[in-house]
């Protein structure tokens, strides 16, 4: 790493939303960023309590969180999760539910419901998409027409006071081991920050440079930096512990897959063996059956040729003796012969 990277590094996200962004001080840092993910000025008003947002110190490292509260009574959750988890999407549906259900009170009319906005950072690969970046929103969509529904103005008086954008949780999932390029964008600069925790000097993106300059990580103790560190190397601990199950997994799924590929094949093999033994069988069967018929079929031509001229030469009173020398046939046959009837 070069020296001026060095200089600019900047601790992970992470860490500053255990640490750092709780503080109103610190609130810019965080308001830039919800204000380039969400795509409109955020203003936190306040920070909420969560189940993962509370600093212990046996935190796991898988997955930290924070949730706050802007200036409209929007509710913001702000997730970071470094590795794979069974029912992840399941997971952020619950999250977003029980955030709506816990500000609204049994007897509310609905139009308390909160608009509740659910980020993900991702430090693991999900799905098969390619982007880095996705959001997910419901919308009724016609489902021959395929037009979105839009709320007229009059039923935004008389039968909701909301379109369904202003109400409907939205979902945002930053990927950011699919960001490779060139940070251009406020967006790409964020997620840079995200993945190789580097800010540029020259960054115009709403709260990096904030961030630059309070979440540098030579801008805390040495005590600080040594339970960073920690944190750091809790991380990689865990992600080698995940790889080598993964790699492992891996090993004894293709030891297991060669083990039934060879089965397989051995029964693939003896099945297609026998019909192709069979079909081979069939042919052969019919070709020498042919053969056979065909030998037979001469040979009793031929002795039923010789019967005929016998019985014609006997007819005409010839020696019996001349009678087998010209057909072949023996004396016992030529005597049995009748005139005019087969033998």
């Amino acid at each position: 790493m070069k020296i001026d990277e060095v200089r600019d590094k900047c601790i992970r996200f992470d860490w500053a939303i255990k640490r750092l962004l709780r503080q109103k001080a610190n609130f810019d840092v965080l308001e830039g960023f919800l204000t380039v993910f969400i795509g409109e000025k955020i203003t936190i008003v306040e920070i909420l309590e969560s189940e993962g947002n509370q600093s212990r110190s046996d935190d796991k490292f898988n997955r930290v969180d924070i949730k706050a509260k802007n200036d409209k009574g929007e509710i913001i959750i702000i997730e970071v999760q470094n590795m794979r988890e069974l029912y992840f999407l399941e997971r952020i549906l619950y999250g977003v539910a029980k955030a709506i259900t816990e500000h609204i009170q049994l007897g509310d009319r609905y139009e308390k419901v909160k608009k509740v906005y659910s980020i993900s950072i991702l430090y693991f690969d999900l799905g098969k998409g390619t982007d880095f970046l996705y959001h997910g929103q419901n919308r009724f969509i016609g489902v021959h027409t395929h037009d979105c529904l839009q709320i007229k103005e009059k039923e935004k008086k008389a039968l909701v006071s909301r379109a369904p954008k202003e109400i409907f949780p939205e979902y945002i999932l930053i990927r950011v081991n699919e960001f490779n390029k060139v940070a251009v964008t406020p967006i790409e600069e964020w997620v840079q920050y995200l993945k190789e925790g580097v800010i540029s000097p020259d960054t115009q993106a709403p709260g990096l440079g904030e961030a630059r300059k309070k979440l540098s990580y030579y801008s805390m103790t040495k005590q600080e930096r040594m339970a960073y560190d920690e944190h750091l190397n809790n991380i990689a601990i865990e992600l080698g512990i995940v790889d080598a199950a993964k790699l492992e997994g891996l090993m004894e799924g293709h030891k297991e897959g060669h083990k039934e590929g060879l089965a397989k094949g051995r029964e693939e093999g003896l099945v297609k063996g026998r019909e192709e033994g069979l079909a081979k069988g069939r042919e052969e069967g019919l070709l020498r059956g042919r053969e056979e018929g065909l030998a037979e079929g001469r040979a009793e031509g031929e002795m039923n040729k010789g019967l005929e001229i016998a019985r014609q030469m006997k007819a005409e009173g010839l020696p019996l003796e001349m009678i087998a020398r010209c057909t072949g046939l023996s004396m016992e046959q030529i005597k049995d012969l009748k005139s005019g009837e087969k033998a």
